[in-house]
């Protein structure tokens, strides 16, 4: 017959293995987290367009971050929230793959965007009286609109190759959301062709952000163990550390799953199922805490504006 499809929509199972009675209590948490996550980082945005004093480039990346967290949660959670809410995990042939397509680049936006955080505050460090000349406003525009651009490649491209295969047997995604894995494993042909290609843009558009960090970091390091007094190396890694917690929340769990998967490790689907949840949805909800809590100059913004709150509450009153 061709490259004809007869599935017209496919089904998202989530977590096989799960037992109907708990179906209320992962939705609900589900719930939790996207709320988390949609609160946390509307805080963050809010605040980064209220104060003058934050409108730098290091947040203007941050503010990138901050949009992929939002719009990665969108476009997963609704669907598996409605399959275990409402029992519908049905989701449209196009559908499926226009998911498929925002997981993956949103994916690849935020790894570049990583990567940029970790060479600016590798220039901060260790050129600081070259810094501003080096950041300069077009400079930050242009990697800005590169990371969303050059992220935008390889998604597209699995995308453009998997949309035509035949899918004319199972339709079931066992998987929390629609991912080129999960898909392709359904085509009735040899996927060799398009898996081996996609497991090398992963690796890459993991590896070499990953790489730039650290030597980034390495650099980092060695300039801060120059610095002669105990305080200043403090300060200067406390400048770090938000960055860094951000950087391991996102690369290591990916990183191990992509690996254990090559050199044999196995898991059971279920517990699989679970890691990649975890490193997908908590880093989003976790990220907002992270920037207001371990960055001092958010601290302080945000202490700020709560100050100025409760002292206007008490006026209103009198």
């Amino acid at each position: 017959m061709g490259n004809i499809s007869f599935i017209k929509d496919f089904v998202i199972v989530g977590f096989p293995g799960l037992q109907p009675h708990y179906y209320g209590l992962v939705s609900a948490l589900l719930i939790f987290v996207y709320v988390c996550t949609l609160v946390g980082n509307a805080v963050f945005f809010a605040l980064f367009v209220m104060t003058k004093s934050l409108q730098k480039p290091v947040y203007y990346f941050i503010i990138n971050l901050v949009v992929c967290d939002v719009l990665f949660s969108t476009t997963t959670l609704p669907k598996i929230i409605s399959r275990y809410w409402f029992q519908d995990g049905t989701i449209s042939f196009l559908g499926c793959f226009v998911q498929m397509f925002f997981v993956h680049y949103l994916g690849s936006v935020c790894s570049l965007v990583l990567a940029i955080i970790a060479i600016d505050r590798y220039v901060a460090i260790c050129y600081p009286l070259q810094y501003h000349s080096i950041m300069t406003n077009r400079n930050v525009v242009v990697l800005f609109f590169g990371s969303w651009i050059l992220g935008l490649l390889g998604p597209l491209a699995m995308v453009i190759r998997t949309y035509p295969l035949p899918y004319c047997t199972e339709n079931t995604i066992i998987h929390c959301y629609c991912d080129h894995f999960s898909i392709t494993t359904l085509a009735c042909t040899d996927r060799t062709l398009y898996s081996v290609p996609a497991l090398i843009y992963a690796f890459a558009i993991l590896l070499g952000p990953f790489a730039l960090i650290i030597f980034s970091y390495c650099s980092i390091f060695a300039a801060v163990m120059r610095i002669s007094g105990t305080q200043g190396r403090m300060k200067t890694f406390s400048t770090c550390s938000p960055q860094l917690i951000i950087i391991v929340l996102f690369f290591l769990p990916r990183l191990f799953n992509y690996l254990s998967g090559n050199i044999g490790i196995k898991f059971s689907t279920d517990l699989r199922l679970v890691i990649i949840m975890m490193y997908s949805l908590l880093p989003p909800m976790i990220n907002p805490l992270i920037y207001c809590l371990r960055t001092e100059e958010v601290k302080k913004v945000f202490r700020r504006h709560f100050q100025k709150k409760q002292i206007s509450i008490p006026l209103r009153l009198l």
